[in-house]
This record gives structure tokens, sequence and C-alpha cells, in this order.
């Protein structure tokens, strides 16, 4: 069998047809249809690397046999050229977003043709090369996936390591929230790749604040009601920040949620119950925590018992009971305590 490309050709003009076959039989194997019903029934049957396609025809437009190609997994990713005597932009770009490659005109230029499918074959050539370097690299994906998730980690890190020198009061909250949410998922045996996007969201769910002013984020008396505004945007912030990061979990949702309330007194979406996600509300019920038992630059340490105290007056108000009461369990059955010391001010 030649190693040649097979080209098919549709068109109801004869004189196209012999001017096509006469400018490319030299190189490829050529198929001929004359209307768009039998190149349908030719392109399932022999399944051309490239169909070079009139549009004004009888019965079937070229349009919809490229429509009824592309619709199909099968054909879809037979490269189509449109060949017409139309100069039309709007038909031309109504045939891009059906998905051809490209328009040879009428009258045709014997080399201009065999330029473009020339080109065009070539492409389909790489694109096959690198879907097999992918099939290839995927097979190998598990053995990378520490390595991998070892970067992260170490961007992550740096990450967080970034907003954290901006505010030295609360260096390691991220961390400790990430801690505890963690603590209270597993309590809860929530599933791992859940307590991984918790984990993970708890580490980067303040990386908002990298867009507020110091002088908001540190200032030691109370807030002004426009500083407070302002600070309830660090939410939307951080998603924005971390939406186009390829993550396997809804990381950026969770940091985007994590200041709602379960009376819809939170922020930025106002959410109630649960449409707050799980993820959120565990995080909510961590990150008040650890800040309440935490220095901060407008009041000293309030300790655990407080913080507690706190999650447990508002339980079914503010935030989700359930999580209210592991958060407790967590504390006082399971023992657990924060890696990093609570922050003191400097």
């Amino acid at each position: 069998m030649s190693d040649k490309e097979l080209i098919l050709i549709v068109d109801d003009n004869p004189t196209n047809l012999d001017v096509l076959v006469n400018t490319l039989e030299n190189d490829y194997r050529l198929g001929i249809a004359k209307s768009g019903l039998k190149a349908l029934d030719y392109i399932r049957r022999e399944k051309p690397d490239m169909v070079l396609l009139d549009i004004m025809m009888p019965e079937m437009s070229g349009f919809e046999v490229c429509e009824r190609l592309k619709a199909d997994p099968a054909f879809r990713d037979i490269p189509v050229i449109f060949i017409t005597a139309l100069d039309d932009i709007q038909r031309k770009t109504r045939g891009f977003e059906m998905g051809a490659v490209d328009y040879i005109t009428k009258p045709f230029i014997a080399e201009e043709v065999r330029i473009r499918i020339r080109t065009h074959l070539a492409l389909k050539t790489v694109q096959k090369q690198l879907a097999e370097q992918n099939s290839n690299l995927s097979e190998t994906v598990a053995q990378k996936t520490a390595e991998i998730r070892q970067m992260l980690n170490a961007t992550i890190s740096v990450i967080t390591l970034m907003a954290e020198i901006r505010d030295p009061y609360t260096a390691g909250h991220q961390q400790r929230v990430s801690s505890l949410a963690g603590a209270i998922a597993r309590h809860m045996a929530l599933p791992l790749e859940t307590i991984r996007a918790i984990e993970l969201a708890g580490i980067l769910h303040d990386i908002g604040k990298i867009r507020i002013p110091l002088a908001v984020i540190n200032r030691p008396g109370d807030l002004l009601e426009t500083e407070r505004e302002l600070l309830k945007i660090h939410p939307k912030i951080g998603y924005e920040l971390l939406k186009t990061i390829p993550f396997p979990m809804p990381v950026a949702d969770i940091v985007l949620q994590h200041h709602e309330r379960m009376d819809g007194s939170g922020y930025p979406l106002g959410l109630i119950g649960t449409q707050i996600m799980l993820e959120a509300r565990i995080l909510a019920v961590a990150d008040v925590t650890e800040a309440q038992s935490s220095f901060r630059p407008y009041r000293p340490a309030l300790g655990l018992e407080a913080a507690l105290a706190e999650i447990e007056e508002n339980s079914g108000k503010l935030y989700d009971p359930q999580i209210v009461a592991a958060c407790k369990i967590v504390f006082r059955q399971d023992g657990f305590r924060w890696e990093s010391p609570i922050s003191m001010k400097p």
C-alpha cells in the first residue's frame, strides 16, 4: 500500500476536479466525491488524511458536510480546507468557526494549492506526534506525582511567605489554619482529596491580602467602615489570583467562600447554609479559631478556650454545628496542637 497521504476532493464541478487532480496526483492518493452525501460516505469508509471541500453544492453544502464531520469524534480531526470562488469574510469566518483549517480560492494557483496542503498535512503530523508523546508521558505520571507535588508545595510555600512578609503580626497563621482544617476534615472522615484541597486552601486562604494596604492590615485600632469594606475584598482577590492555577481540586472556590457564614451575613457572596462549600465551612471554623487564639495588632491573644467559646456561641448561626463539634473534639479529645507557636507581637 502507498505511503502517500489520501486526500478527498469534494466538488460538483468537473473542471475544478480536473484542475485539482492534475495538481495533486503526483504527490498524493486522491479520492473524488461530487456531492456532500457521497463525501460523507467516502470519509466513513476510507478516513482520508485531508478533505478539500467545495462550499456551493446542491442538496448539501460544504458547510453542512463540515458540520457533520466535526460532530463525529471518529473524523473530527481530519483537516478540512474549503475551496470556493467566494471572497466573503462572513463565509470564511463561518468556516473557521466550524473547524476548517484554511481556504483555497478559485481560480486555483497550482503552487499555492500544493503549499497549503503540504503545510496543513505537516501540521497534522506534528499534532499526531505531540499526542503520542503526551500519551507516553501520561504513562509516567504516577512516577512523577511525588516530585510534582513537592514542587507544588514549594511554590505554595513561597507564595505564602510573600504574603506573610507583608504581615509579620500573623506569620504562620495560614499554616496553622491549614493544619487545624485538615485535622477537622480527617476527624469527619472526608476523602483524602477533599482533605488535601482543604489544606491547600488553608495555606492560601489569605493570599488576597497581598493587595490590601499595609496600613489597613496592621492598623492597631478599630478599622474605619471604608477600611473594613476594603479588607472584605481579599477572598475575591485570592480567588482571582488562584483560579488560573490548574489545581486538581476547587482550591480557588474554597478561598473565595471562607468568609461566608451560615446565616448569609458573610462575604463576598452572601451565601446561606449548604450553599457554602463544605470545605469552606471547615476552613471558616479553623480560621476563626486560630485568629481568636492569636495576637492581632488591635488586641492581645484571647487563647484557645475563648476561641472555642466563640465558635460554640455562634454554632448554627455563623458556623456549621457539625464542624464546630468536630473542632472541639479535635482539641479536647484528639489532643490536636498547632505545630508552630501562636503569633506574638514582634
